[in-house]
């Protein structure tokens, strides 16, 4: 006999707002890359691309002391573009994989979280409650430091580990990260709430005659010679802005039922490319945050074999940084690749990057903005990109420089 029983719609009330789930995504918050050789990885992503270290982590000392010299350096560095402690993580690739079991399950993972920032710790607390009520795999919860952030980390079918967050530590106009000795307790379990405010945290520490100043300070290692807007950097660009992360998947309808239906990411727009479906998502109004590739369609690229991630992206200023950035990158050394501009709506002009071990950075300067009615630009009314023949200048449209705007100075 048929069951004719309609399911039940729960809704849940997200600071007075019905939602369908107990937390709503506001933007990607950070993400990382796990690395085998972690100098040619700092000097990439941090001399070249400009992100300053915050915080060192040694990940070796969690490693009996007799196998803590078997897999190299175990230590990692969080590192910023903005004033979130984090936005770009590089972890150990090797001590990893011997620490943690996920790792090893899922060799060609080489992206070590990919980060979505929620409104409230609440929103962690109740989320984490909802995925492991629904059964989905959650291997972390809590709040870790260096960054100050509360979470819970669920894993997709392709054993990506997201990270959904509230809270992140920021780093202000003197450059300090907070002092290790404010780090205290490791919270390995979502806090029983209310929980006291990061001021008091702070007012606490200046109890206890803790030096605000103590922690780690970055520096700026080559000379400002670059006029960027008006301001010396020393590189001709500044990243304002992380994100898409592409990511190649077994089965992207599988992958497309987990970021939609679990994580509550939106649907912007799909693409049949020479037989491949890729599918693109957003949290907020940028055109995507996600994209969902075929696991064939990398040989079809001639993309490394060994990651799972296609691409990442960076966003700099301005169209005139987009092309300094290129010209600044192949001076150092750094192969330069483009690629089909079908698999990338929403974005108009790009190149790739590829840092020392063959992961690919999308350097863009433009994000398409997707309104109250969730529709996207038609296709016909986008710009044709010939990557063989970029123009001195671009024509402006009704939302360039729009979207998520980088708060803070430049340098």
């Amino acid at each position: 006999m048929a069951d004719d029983t309609v399911p039940e719609v729960r809704e849940f009330d997200v600071g007075g707002v019905r939602l369908p789930r107990p937390f709503r995504i506001r933007r990607l918050g950070h993400f990382g890359v796990n690395v085998l050789d972690m100098e040619a990885a700092r000097h990439f992503y941090c001399d070249l691309l400009g992100f300053r270290i915050s915080d060192p982590i040694d990940f070796g000392v969690r490693l009996p002391p007799e196998k803590r010299d078997a897999f190299g350096s175990g230590v990692g560095y969080f590192t910023r573009h903005g004033t979130d402690h984090h936005s770009f993580v590089l972890f150990p690739r090797r001590v990893l994989a011997e620490l943690n079991p996920l790792v090893r399950e899922f060799p060609q993972v080489t992206s070590n979280q990919i980060t979505w920032q929620v409104g409230s710790l609440r929103e962690v607390a109740s989320g984490f409650d909802w995925f492991t009520s629904r059964g989905r795999r959650v291997v972390r919860s809590g709040r870790d430091l260096p960054g100050s952030n509360w979470h819970f980390y669920p894993v997709d079918h392709d054993g990506h580990i997201n990270e959904l967050y509230y809270g992140i530590e920021q780093v202000g106009w003197d450059g300090y990260s907070k002092p290790v000795a404010m780090h205290g307790i490791r919270y390995t379990t979502p806090p029983e709430l209310p929980h006291l405010s990061e001021l008091a945290e702070v007012e606490n520490a200046l109890g206890k005659g803790i030096p605000l100043n103590s922690g780690l300070r970055a520096s700026e290692t080559s000379a400002e010679t670059f006029d960027v807007g008006g301001v010396l950097l020393s590189r001709p660009f500044k990243v304002v802005r992380i994100g898409p992360v592409r990511l190649f998947v077994a089965d992207v309808e599988r992958a497309l039922q987990y970021y939609r239906d679990d994580l509550g990411l939106a649907v912007t727009e799909e693409v049949t490319w020479r037989g491949h479906r890729c599918v693109f998502l957003r949290a907020n109004t940028e055109h995507h945050s996600l994209a969902l590739y075929p696991m064939a369609l990398r040989a079809e690229l001639g993309l490394s074999e060994h990651t799972t991630l296609m691409a990442f992206g960076l966003q700099v200023g301005s169209y005139r940084q987009l092309r300094d950035s290129i010209d600044y990158l192949k001076k150092g050394g750094v192969t330069i690749r483009h690629l089909p501009p079908e698999l990338f709506p929403g974005i108009d002009y790009c190149a790739f990057a590829l840092d020392p071990e063959g992961h690919a950075v999308q350097l863009y300067y433009y994000m398409e903005q997707v309104g109250w009615d969730g529709r996207p630009r038609p296709a016909g009314s986008r710009p044709v990109i010939d990557n063989d023949h970029w123009p001195e200048t671009v024509a402006g449209m009704s939302d360039s420089f729009l979207g998520e705007p980088f708060l803070g100075p430049l340098g």
